[in-house]
């Protein structure tokens, strides 16, 4: 079996509730970011939302990429660490009726929690638990699927701990060693904060395409304007896929800016937004499409996921719409 994309990410149960801008105060946590929480936090958290209607999916930033490549025909491989829980069960369903191979073994202990407090503005405040997730290690990566595989996508959570950094290290190493692309994805800002050096050997290093939002391209450059920290990003990784929020991204291939114009949206959710863009570009370059090409099935895809409640496509492309992409 060959792939299109092997992801390396934290498995994590994405639970989503809508909620007012006043429980998000009583609560205490800042609005539109993401906070690593301990377990009892959680389980306050989740106390908190009683009675709020709750969507569960199967979650983690790369894992969403790599269920979005998979919902446009993509073939994708997965690997993450469960549990033998029930959360687990539901992501492990949920992937494996996408076609995404999950070849790691569960463990015993808690699967991983992301609860995703969606408040009026649309922003997303994330509260993640990483339970099992953060106990993924240079053993579980699978060389063989690696090596059959076009690119190797890393998401930049992992670096937040040594054993799933070693991981990640891990399936860079073996890309490499099998000729197989790597991308990387920054994750957030607060992690170039604590991984600046790390992050800049990789982009100078091994990776051959990253993706950022401008936020994070700004910390990483120390630059304001979007295309001289594209450019910048560009002078040591060969590709560059910089996200702008409604007005769009810019792309960075063969020494050659390509502006991808955004797609006016009703947004209600920017759950899972840039991880469905790198989606996208990721199907797009692994499936015969131009890097303008998959940039605009990547702005139509993640307009389409900020316009509902939740990280997955409820209304996926069909045929026929990824065809018109292909003119």
């Amino acid at each position: 079996m060959s792939y299109d994309v092997y992801g390396v990410g934290n498995s994590l149960v994405d639970i989503q509730a809508r909620i007012q801008d006043s429980l998000l105060t009583q609560l205490e946590f800042s609005k539109g970011v993401m906070t690593l929480v301990d377990e009892a936090t959680q389980v306050r958290v989740l106390s908190a939302l009683d009675g709020v209607t709750l969507h569960r999916c199967a979650g983690g930033s790369a894992a969403n990429t790599i269920s979005g490549l998979a919902e446009f025909g993509g073939r994708g491989a997965y690997a993450g660490k469960l549990g033998y829980d029930e959360l687990g069960q539901v992501w492990l369903k949920d992937m494996r009726d996408l076609g995404v191979a999950c070849s790691v073994p569960q463990a015993a202990g808690q699967t991983g929690t992301c609860v995703c407090l969606i408040t009026e503005d649309a922003q997303r405040t994330m509260l993640t638990h990483l339970g099992l997730s953060a106990t993924l290690g240079p053993d579980d990566i699978d060389e063989a699927e690696i090596a059959q595989s076009k690119y190797v996508y890393i998401e930049g959570y992992l670096f937040t701990n040594e054993s799933t950094t070693a991981a990640a290290m891990k399936a860079i190493e073996l890309a490499k060693k099998h000729g197989v692309k790597v991308a990387f994805t920054v994750s957030d800002p607060f992690l170039i904060a604590i991984n600046r050096d790390l992050f800049w050997q990789l982009i100078e290093g091994p990776v051959d395409l990253l993706f950022c939002n401008l936020e994070e391209a700004r910390s990483l450059t120390g630059l304001s304007d979007p295309i001289d920290c594209a450019q910048k990003i560009h002078q040591h990784a060969a590709d560059v896929a910089l996200t702008l929020g409604a007005d769009g991204s810019l792309l960075m291939h063969d020494s050659r800016i390509v502006p991808i114009a955004g797609v006016p949206v009703n947004a209600i959710d920017t759950t899972g937004a840039g991880d469905m863009y790198a989606s996208g570009i990721l199907y797009g370059i692994t499936n015969g499409l131009s890097w303008p090409q998959s940039g605009h099935l990547a702005s139509q895809a993640s307009a389409r996921i900020v316009s509902q409640m939740g990280a997955r496509l409820k209304r996926p492309f069909t045929s026929a719409e990824l065809a018109e992409f292909r003119k």
